[in-house]
């Protein structure tokens, strides 16, 4: 990563400066080495495996389960998903998950179940999943209808979910059901359901433009310990959002690792390939936009530190800052990549070439974990809501 001037903002402690430094040191020696992604479960396990060796999983748990930090910390943890994400997507797409399959045990899970998974997550010795998502229901999370039925000590699961992250792959799942306290999000509760759980079926794997493990699960009279409820039940929206609240900046700061790379692949064909007899990077027209691909990286960066920071500041909910960050810099990672496209011409369409897996893999994240459209909703309902607070 050549402009690494960001972390000199007051942001950042010197520990993210030496986390930072550290692990691109890191990444650049363990993405020279030859992963088969020509089959992504294994690829994705073996980055698990690597992640785990060297200790970057230990910031995805709190120090009193193998961690780093006492809580979470949002800096660090969008310092390493950028940072994983210039040098390879799935790095840090198994990264990214390992956090957030076991975000909600950690903000809501019983000593019991924190003890059983988060050590095993971060010595990467379970693989973790996070299955909000259905047929009918994504963005609108009250419309959920998978159900969860207590039945004496057990909860009894049936429904559909989809579009889930490591389905096929992993070893658990924090499923949230409907458990029918209220109607719509009140009515929600979440679960930690094993992979060998009887009733658990995997339906269907889904590829997609940038291949992930993605799955669709069925839940057919899957009986689950009532021990495995997280917090109480009907505190499942309350969970999914918390989390999310934590790791939708994150997104931010994958999609700002890619929009780097693909800035510093511009950079680097625009000044060594000549067109009339002088560089490329020498015309206006190319001047100009890499200078339009440079604000909106900065940009991006801004928004995401910024709700990053306000976070491990203290705030309780980051809910404007992490929308903003997130629809910002998706957005404009999607812009900086066709850019660097143009620039680099038939190379930018090269297939194996960075830029047109970069082209691939920004794609899927202006949907995943609230679509930019409703992000914009999120942000306006805060601003709403902050004005007539005011008023």
């Amino acid at each position: 990563m050549s402009d690494r001037t960001f972390l000199d903002w007051p942001f950042f402690d010197d520990e993210h400066r030496v986390l930072a430094k550290t692990l691109s040191e890191w990444a650049s020696s363990a993405c020279e080495s030859e992963h088969d992604h020509t089959d992504v479960d294994a690829a994705c396990r073996t980055w698990v495996k690597l992640l785990a060796q060297s200790n970057w999983l230990k910031y995805c748990v709190p120090a009193a389960y193998g961690g780093v930090y006492e809580n979470f910390d949002v800096r660090s943890l969008c310092l390493i998903r950028e940072t994983l994400a210039y040098h390879s997507g799935l790095a840090d797409f198994s990264f990214a998950m390992q956090g957030l399959g076991s975000g909600a045990i950690t903000l809501a899970g019983s000593e019991e179940l924190k003890s059983t998974y988060l050590p095993a997550v971060s010595q990467g010795e379970k693989i973790a999943a996070f299955a909000l998502s259905e047929p009918d229901a994504g963005s609108d999370v009250a419309a959920l209808s998978t159900t969860a039925e207590l039945d004496g000590d057990h909860y009894i699961l049936n429904g559909t979910k989809t579009w889930i992250s490591n389905g096929g792959i992993a070893d658990y799942y924090v499923v949230f059901a409907r458990t029918g306290e209220a109607p719509g999000a009140k009515g929600l509760s979440a679960f930690v359901v094993d992979a060998d759980t009887p009733g658990l079926e995997i339906a269907e794997r889904i590829d997609v433009i940038a291949p992930h493990p993605l799955a669709t699960l069925e839940f057919k009279d899957c009986r689950i310990p009532k021990t495995h409820l997280l917090g109480e039940s009907g505190q499942g929206f309350k969970i999914a959002m918390a989390t999310l609240d934590i790791f939708r900046s994150t997104v931010g700061a994958a999609a700002l690792g890619f929009a780097r790379r693909a800035l510093d692949e511009a950079l680097n064909r625009t000044t060594t390939r000549k067109i009339f007899d002088q560089p490329l990077s020498s015309f206006q027209m190319t001047e100009a936009t890499l200078a339009e691909m440079a604000l909106d990286i900065d940009a991006s960066a801004l928004l995401i530190y910024r709700a990053a920071w306000t976070k491990d500041s203290g705030a309780d909910r980051v809910t404007r800052e992490a929308a903003m960050a997130k629809l910002f810099s998706t957005e404009a990672a999607q812009l900086v990549i066709d850019k660097a496209v143009q620039l680099l011409g038939g190379l930018g369409v090269k297939s194996g070439h960075p830029v047109e897996k970069l082209y691939r893999e920004i794609r899927a994240l202006r949907i995943y974990e609230g679509a930019s459209e409703v992000q914009k909703i999120v942000i306006a309902r805060q601003v709403l809501n902050t004005h007539t607070q005011s008023a």
